[in-house]
């Protein structure tokens, strides 16, 4: 156990995987009543801990260290939030360590007492032979189906509750309007992973209630859209173009607006239908038809009736267009399936949840989990990692599960803080 440290002493501890009779270094026994709950915080490792010591009953904090010397480098003598230790549990006793006030702190080693195949399993996921993107790939297959569906259900909850918070911030943004947070939240998924930022900033430059404004008359609202972005600066071959650039010269000199810089949209490596103009274009018919899209969301149940509301065209130039004054091969530009679902997961789903959330209204939290698990399981890279390490999900739902796992558990190795991993390790 070369490598230990005071994550996986912490975990042995709070789940008290200990064998053999435990002593303290000057031979008091110890028993373990409760060892406490886990501070995160600032302050001892554990609080509230019930520990019998030599035929005492102690009630306090535990502090945990790989080497008693630990107490004195961390500064622990000097902090009065420490005073309140009743037991200093270590790896190793290196040291002899008295208080401030000259009373020996009860310590108790752990070196002879943690399971050698217990640690043999954290090493195992934490610190593979070679680096592997699923540490625990070899060991799923070992595990009941239903504990890994429960623990996908766990993750799930994790992930929303993540993304809730980005909503919350949203929702501060627009003052407590969710029709506009709303706005906010699929504009950032309109401009995908390339140009969230700037769809982000064009819809934060432009005020809703001018948004708003010009919502019945659409070639305005693509005008104020594309002006805003800055794609209409310069000279154009067209008289589409042309006509929007005329129509944002008006709308910006009367609402004393300032574009984006034009710079910060993205086309290259992009597939056409995915460049800005389109995705603006299309962005524009959402707002036309978003007189009150939250309340009307609200009251959708149906994942297929969400997919109609996003499902979204362009303007009829663009059937010819990818870009301004560059004729294409003539076709629709349509939201695509994957696209819409990509809304609904990541921008509805989460907007719903924390509504839900915040009116104390669980069964819409509920019709937030219940729309993912009637959509299909998403398909990326780190999807199908999870499908090569045996786990197959049915529907959305699962496959956020699984994004939450890859990226609070998997990629940084916080193994002894994932169900999954709890149960390798003690496997």
């Amino acid at each position: 156990m070369t490598r230990m440290n005071e994550s996986f002493l912490q975990y042995v501890w709070q789940h008290r995987l200990l064998e053999g009779d435990l002593c303290t270094v000057d031979g008091q026994p110890v028993i373990i009543e409760s060892p406490g709950l886990l501070n995160r915080d600032a302050g001892p490792d554990f609080t509230n801990a019930r520990v019998w010591i030599g035929g005492t009953l102690w009630a306090g904090n535990i502090e945990v260290h790989v080497l008693t010397s630990d107490w004195n480098r961390h500064h622990h003598s000097l902090d009065r939030a420490y005073d309140n230790v009743i037991l200093h549990v270590v790896y190793q006793h290196d040291t002899p360590l008295t208080l401030h006030d000259g009373h020996p702190l009860p310590t108790l080693a752990l070196h002879d007492h943690i399971p050698q195949p217990l640690w043999d399993n954290y090493e195992a996921l934490v610190h593979p032979p070679k680096p592997i993107p699923v540490p625990c790939a070899s060991k799923l297959k070992e595990l009941s189906p239903h504990y890994v569906a429960a623990c996908l259900d766990r993750l799930l909850l994790d992930r929303l509750e993540h993304k809730c918070a980005d909503m919350q911030r949203l929702l501060e943004r627009s003052r407590g309007d969710w029709e506009q947070c709303l706005l906010l939240a699929l504009a950032h998924y309109f401009g995908g992973t390339a140009n969230a930022l700037p769809f982000e900033l064009l819809t934060l430059s432009t005020p809703y209630t001018i948004l708003a404004r010009w919502r019945d008359q659409p070639q305005r609202e693509e005008a104020l859209l594309m002006g805003q972005a800055g794609l209409l600066e310069g000279y154009f071959d067209d008289d589409y173009p042309r006509q929007l650039q005329a129509d944002y010269q008006a709308i910006r000199n009367a609402a004393r607006l300032s574009p984006v810089s034009s710079h910060l949209w993205r086309f290259a490596r992009m597939r056409p239908n995915g460049f800005p103009t389109i995705r603006i274009s299309q962005f524009s018919q959402l707002v036309c038809r978003s007189a009150s899209l939250f309340s009307r969301l609200l009251e959708t149940t149906s994942a297929d009736s969400l997919r109609q509301l996003f499902t979204l065209t362009a303007s009829p130039y663009w059937d010819n267009h990818y870009r301004f004054d560059s004729p294409s091969p003539g076709k629709p530009k349509r939201t695509g399936a994957q696209f819409t679902q990509s809304l609904i997961i990541n921008a509805w789903v989460p907007l719903l949840f924390l509504y839900g959330s915040q009116h104390a209204q669980q069964s819409l939290k509920d019709r937030a989990v219940d729309l993912l698990q009637q959509l299909p399981p998403e398909d990326n890279r780190i999807v199908r990692l999870y499908r090569s390490a045996g786990i197959d999900p049915s529907h959305a739902a699962h496959t956020q599960a699984l994004l939450q796992l890859h990226h609070g558990y998997c990629s940084p190795r916080n193994c002894l803080n994932c169900h999954i991993g709890y149960k390798i390790i003690q496997h």
